[in-house]
């Protein structure tokens, strides 16, 4: 497995900015990611139900047991995404066209606050590396020795191979961490719990870096580097600049 020390979290200036002044972790709903394919129960094949397990059963209701019990994971889980990378030209042009910013995570002490109980961490290495496939390679449920929860919550297409993904996940988060996003309420009637983010709280020292994107407005620039020293006086900032021989993003430390 690759050294995922540190980690990164690309963001909007806004979002960047809240996640700062919070000193917290954003976690959304796995059936609301941007991917219809991320964690859902199609990955596996339940199709092929062996005699040997139905026990009297028909081979369609043990199908829909199996599967279900897979969609209710998808439904229980919370997921924070971050990179191994933090000059990658298509993820800093998805946030706001290179004004946002990507934050640098120490994640030895992440670690120290995801270990508390904040509904249930599923941590194996407390770090769930996403694996990139060409085609959906479905596992018999019944036949393969596949780790299938593993396989459901970090397999996502080729296509998203750019974004070197890292996973953490929170299982079934406490209502004490779940908040609305800035434009939801209930005025229209309930909000479906699965809109809503979970925001588990971590320390400032957990910050380690913070780089600023190429076109970043220089009002949010100045309330962000306040921000963030105020967070952890020792942070590293940097501003993203054009490399002029080559497609590439350079870091600029800024002192």
């Amino acid at each position: 497995m690759v050294d995922m020390a540190k980690l990164y979290k690309y963001l909007d200036a806004m979002g960047g900015l809240m996640m700062l002044s919070n000193s917290n972790l954003q976690f959304t709903n796995a059936t609301r990611l941007n991917d219809p394919f991320d964690c859902h129960p199609s990955l596996m094949d339940f199709s092929n139900v062996p005699k040997s397990i139905c026990k009297g059963w028909p081979p369609h209701v043990i199908q829909s047991l199996c599967s279900g019990r897979h969609e209710r994971y998808r439904e229980r889980a919370w997921i924070c995404s971050l990179s191994k990378i933090f000059d990658s030209l298509l993820m800093w042009s998805y946030y706001s066209n290179h004004k946002g910013i990507c934050i640098g995570l120490d994640m030895e002490k992440v670690s120290n606050y995801l270990s508390q109980m904040h509904g249930q961490i599923v941590i194996g290495c407390w770090v769930m590396e996403v694996q990139y496939r060409n085609i959906v390679e479905k596992p018999n449920y019944y036949r393969s020795v596949e780790d299938f929860f593993r396989y459901q919550m970090s397999t996502k297409a080729m296509a998203w191979k750019h974004e070197q993904e890292v996973r953490l996940i929170s299982w079934d988060p406490l209502p004490s961490y779940m908040r609305l996003l800035p434009h939801q309420d209930d005025r229209e009637g309930p909000i479906d719990w699965k809109e809503i983010r979970a925001y588990l709280p971590i320390g400032g020292e957990c910050f380690d870096s913070i780089y600023l994107g190429v076109t970043i407005d220089g009002k949010m620039k100045k309330r962000i580097v306040e921000e963030a020293k105020k967070l952890n006086p020792s942070i590293a900032i940097y501003q993203m600049k054009v490399d002029p021989d080559a497609f590439l993003l350079k870091p600029e430390l800024i002192k």
